[in-house]
């Protein structure tokens, strides 16, 4: 009886050893980065535009947010401004990179407590082509104060994404070089 047993659990072992070795196999393979687009990381001269959003006056007969409806462009602008890396131009005929500022407010289906989501779509003034989007939720909070935060913390995630599109890992920028 123990020959036997001996023989089912090298059996069980050779089969379990072929199922991993084939799903292994099997499992899809991650693809390379695509690349940016060149607009983007050549970009010196970009137009930052105010595509608007809902309204941050009141929701529900409350601030939802300091700053009125346009804190995401002006907060997003003077980011752009701060980082030094682009000369920000006040036509878009100007400009070799145009960036969409805009909010919206949002229902994921989460159940993060989310209010809305800051976009930014960086479009080519030529073509008009959408070149890429990034985006980021605002979590929701019971105070005015907190809620201030998280949208400050979105606003500077989705700023640091545009440094990492624009200036890809071990790329030394202009700005950083003087």
């Amino acid at each position: 009886m123990r020959k036997d047993n001996a023989i089912c659990f090298c059996g069980s072992i050779v089969i379990c050893l072929a199922l991993t070795s084939l799903a292994n196999s099997q499992q899809p393979k991650a693809a390379p980065p695509a690349p940016v687009p060149a607009q983007i990381t050549a970009a010196k001269r970009v137009f930052v535009s105010n595509a608007g959003g809902v309204s941050f006056g009141t929701v529900f007969e409350e601030v939802v947010f300091n700053g009125g409806p346009d804190r995401p462009y002006n907060q997003f602008y003077d980011a752009m401004k701060s980082w030094g890396r682009h000369e920000l131009v006040t036509t878009p005929a100007d400009a070799d990179m145009i960036l969409k500022v805009r909010w919206a407010l949002s229902d994921t289906g989460l159940k993060l407590p989310v209010l809305g989501q800051l976009d930014v779509e960086i479009t080519d003034p030529k073509t008009n082509a959408t070149l890429w989007t990034l985006d980021e939720y605002v979590r929701g909070a019971i105070l005015l104060g907190n809620r201030d935060k998280n949208f400050d913390r979105a606003m500077a995630t989705i700023v640091d994404r545009m440094k990492k599109l624009v200036e890809p890992p071990g790329a030394v920028s202009d700005a950083s070089a003087k």
